[in-house]
C-alpha cells in the first residue's frame, strides 16, 4: 500500500439513483416504555440466563425482557402486538 492513489477527472457514465433504504436514525433505537417490576424467579432460570449472556456478551434482564416480549407478542392479537412484532422486524433488520 505504498503507491498512491492517482485520482482523475474523468466521467463517471451513467448514473442511477437509488432511493433512500435505510431506516431514521431515530427509527434504529426504537425502545418500549419500560416498567419496572419485582418478580422471584427459580435459581436455576436465572444461573442460566445469566451464563447465556455471560457467552454472548450481554445482560441477562435484556435476555429475560425479549423472551418475554417474544412470547407476549405471539400471543397478543391485538394491534398493541402487531405495533411490537414491526418494532421488533425492524430492530431484527437493523
Amino acid at each position: 500500500m505504498s503507491a498512491k492513489i492517482k485520482y482523475t477527472d474523468e466521467p463517471l457514465g451513467d448514473l442511477k439513483i437509488v432511493p433512500d433504504f435505510l431506516p431514521a436514525p431515530g427509527d434504529l433505537v426504537l425502545r418500549d416504555e419500560g416498567v419496572k417490576v419485582t418478580i422471584a424467579l427459580s435459581k436455576r432460570s436465572v444461573d442460566f440466563f445469566k451464563a447465556e449472556a455471560q457467552k454472548r456478551h450481554t445482560q441477562y434482564q435484556r435476555m429475560i425482557r425479549r423472551l418475554l416480549d417474544a412470547y407476549a407478542e405471539h400471543h397478543a392479537g391485538s394491534s398493541v402486538g402487531r405495533a411490537a412484532r414491526s418494532r421488533t422486524r425492524l430492530r431484527r433488520a437493523g
